[in-house]
Parts: structure tokens; C-alpha cells; sequence
């Protein structure tokens, strides 16, 4: 891919996008250029990755195709202001943060701007990422079709109307969160039954893998798949049934609710 992607900042989502992109061989080191608030950071990517590092942000910005905003939501309108003037008119503009809208990249930038939000995840970081997309009407077929083979490169990738993307960090944003306490649950009763917690951890950790990848690889609903494990009279079906008896499920769409408010809330303070 002939372009240069910048990135202004450069933690550590930033970081396994770069990886998967030069992992990918998507484009050369020499065509990514990234800021970052400390030489620190940046020495430490320029080592692993021998790729362009700025400590300007106009410098990162002023020579990209595609513009990441790899910070958090309150720090957009600051870069914003600083790096307007140098971005270049045709740039892709991409902001991985929550809350963070189409109409405040453009009204930040006080003009029209190629701009694409998404929501990336923590599994990115191992390339099993799912990420959501959205774009403004100036982002071209062509264009989508650069972004989502970025993210790609760390996971899966999907183009959604904007008008869901509040609801992304509950369902695939945040949810990790909810599967990393599951493994642990699922370990602690390992251990409680007599195992030891290493394979505890391995044990459960795979089984959420493996049952993930069912989901995806085969089609098939999991309501159906869950059928598939649960014997009649067997010990799976009394499990089902008593997680059913302690509101398993109520209790992971009542966190969901909770956190789609919260990331509304941002979206609201951010725009």
C-alpha cells in the first residue's frame, strides 16, 4: 500500500495496530510516523520497529495519508487545535477513542475532513481484535476498503452505521472485561474442586476460546451450540439451569446497559 500512516500517540493500542500492520507487511516501517509525548516511547518503537517517530504531533501529522488519533477522548480537542492547519486536505482521519463522533472531528477541524471512528479491543494486542467502524459521507468505498484491511491486521473488522457505535463498547469494547472475570470464575472453581490454578487458568482460558470459535467457524446459533454440551439428565444442563436460577444472563445485559449510559455520557461531554 503506497501510504504513510501516522499516529499521534503511541500506547498501546497504537502500538498493536502498528505490529499488525508491519506484521502483515500492509506497507514498509519507513511509512509510519508516530508522536509520542516522551522520547522514551519513541525510542522504544523506533527499536522494535525501526519506524519514522516525531516528537512534534505536527510533525506526524503533516506527512500522513491516514491520521490515527491514538489518545484518550478528552485530549482530541487539543491536538485537534494544534495539528489542524497541517493535515494534509485529502488525509483519512481515524479517532480509536470512545465517545468520540463524526460531527465533533469535523467541527473540530472547522472544515470537511475524511473522517472514520472506531472502536477497537484489548485482543487487538494478540491480533484476535474485533474492531467497528464508522464514516462520514467524504470517506470513499476506496477508502473504507484501506481502513478495514488496516484492522485486519489485528483481528476482525466491520463497518457500522454511526448511530451504534455508543452501543460498541458494551457488546465488544468493554466485554473482555466481562470474559477476563469469567475465566476467573471458571479458574477459582477449578481450584475449589482441587486443581491447580495454573491449569485452572489454562483449562478455562481455552474453553472460551474454543467455544468462541464455534460461534464463528460454524454458523451456528449458540443457543444451539449450548444445546449441543447439554446431555438430557447430564451435569451440563444443571449448570445451565442453575446460572439461569442466579440471573447469569440479566446480569451481563444489565452491565451492558450500564455501560452503553457511561459511554453515552462521554459521547455527550466529548462533542
Amino acid at each position: 500500500m503506497n501510504k504513510n500512516i501516522g499516529f499521534i500517540g503511541c500506547g498501546k493500542m497504537a502500538q498493536a495496530i502498528i505490529g499488525g500492520i508491519l506484521k502483515s507487511n500492509l506497507v514498509n516501517p519507513s511509512q509510519i510516523i508516530a508522536s509520542a509525548r516522551t522520547e522514551n516511547t519513541l525510542e522504544d518503537v523506533k527499536s522494535r520497529w525501526n519506524i519514522q517517530t516525531r516528537l512534534s504531533n505536527i510533525g506526524a501529522a503533516e506527512e500522513a495519508d491516514l491520521l490515527f488519533l491514538a489518545i484518550k477522548p478528552d485530549a482530541h480537542r487539543e491536538v485537534i487545535d494544534e495539528i489542524k492547519d497541517s493535515v494534509r486536505s485529502d488525509a483519512i482521519i481515524i479517532t480509536i477513542a470512545a465517545g468520540i463522533s463524526l460531527t465533533f472531528l469535523e467541527q473540530s477541524f472547522g472544515r470537511k475532513v475524511r473522517a472514520v471512528r472506531t472502536m477497537p479491543n484489548t485482543p487487538s494486542l494478540v491480533g484476535e481484535g474485533m474492531s467497528v467502524l464508522s464514516a462520514n459521507e467524504s470517506v470513499s468505498p476506496d477508502d473504507m476498503e484501506i481502513v478495514e484491511k488496516i484492522f485486519s491486521c489485528i483481528g476482525r473488522a466491520a463497518f457500522m452505521e454511526e448511530k451504534v457505535m455508543d452501543a460498541i463498547p458494551a457488546i465488544s469494547g468493554s466485554s473482555p472485561a466481562y470474559v477476563y472475570m469469567f475465566i476467573e470464575a471458571l479458574a477459582d472453581g477449578g481450584v475449589k474442586a482441587g486443581l491447580p490454578r495454573e491449569q485452572s487458568y489454562q483449562l478455562a482460558a481455552q474453553a472460551v476460546l474454543g467455544a468462541a470459535k464455534m460461534v464463528l467457524e460454524t454458523g451456528l446459533h449458540p443457543a444451539e451450540l449450548k444445546d449441543e454440551v447439554c446431555t438430557p439428565g447430564g451435569a451440563t444442563i444443571e449448570a445451565v439451569a442453575e446460572l439461569e436460577r442466579k440471573g447469569f444472563r440479566a446480569a451481563v445485559m444489565s452491565a451492558m446497559d450500564q455501560c452503553f449510559e457511561k459511554t453515552k455520557a462521554l459521547s455527550g461531554k466529548n462533542n
